[in-house]
């Protein structure tokens, strides 16, 4: 009976080192793909990917059976680490501080966007059926923040979350030269202070 259940525990801890190793896996997948994606595009070789994330091609196509799956998984990767990221800054900053760092955050990950478009694009359908998921993601998680700085009085009770959205959204579209993440990131304070009430 001891035996039995000596055995049980063995494979239970192995089945759950098995699982962690597994998830540990696919996250560094995830960021190297993301990585690589940035510098060759959507046609960069899966192999080199597997072989820098320090893991077997099989485990890679285990993970993301196609490039168009391994694809989407770093678009969706970086979208859940930006929503997530919303309530970090709530547990760790004023409320102000915390709206302010997360649209920093955005300004980084629509650059980040920019730069594997491309590669988005290449998806069967275009990227538009992962947008639907993310916009509903960002758009929560910026008017968590944004109501939490009205409550506080750091904001402008008339103020509408979106209206920050757009205008972050809207500059990343105006022009791709070298210097628009700096110019958005200085449109973040531009913002806020115009955020502020009225005195």
């Amino acid at each position: 009976m001891q035996k039995t259940l000596e055995t049980t525990k063995k494979r239970s801890t192995t089945t759950r080192k098995l699982r962690s190793d597994a998830l540990r896996n696919r996250e560094r997948i995830l960021e190297v793909a993301k990585g690589v994606f940035t510098r060759q595009g959507a046609n960069a070789s899966l192999e080199e990917i597997a072989k820098q994330a320090g893991v077997g091609v099989g485990t890679l196509y285990r993970h993301f059976p196609t490039r168009d799956e391994l694809i989407e998984g770093v678009y969706r990767n970086e979208v859940e680490k930006i929503a997530a990221a919303a309530a970090r800054f709530t547990e760790t900053m004023s409320p102000i501080e915390a709206l302010r760092a997360w649209m920093l955050l955005l300004v980084d990950y629509i650059a980040a966007k920019h730069i594997i478009a491309p590669a988005l694009n290449t998806i069967a359908g275009g990227p538009s059926r992962l947008h639907e998921g993310s916009r509903a993601m960002i758009q929560s998680a910026i008017d968590g923040l944004v109501k939490r700085a009205k409550r506080s009085g750091d904001l402008r009770r008339n103020l509408d979350a979106y209206d920050l959205l757009r205008a972050l959204i809207g500059v990343s579209h105006v022009g791709s030269g070298s210097d628009w993440q700096q110019s958005a990131r200085r449109l973040v304070d531009i913002l806020i202070a115009g955020s502020r009430p009225l005195k």
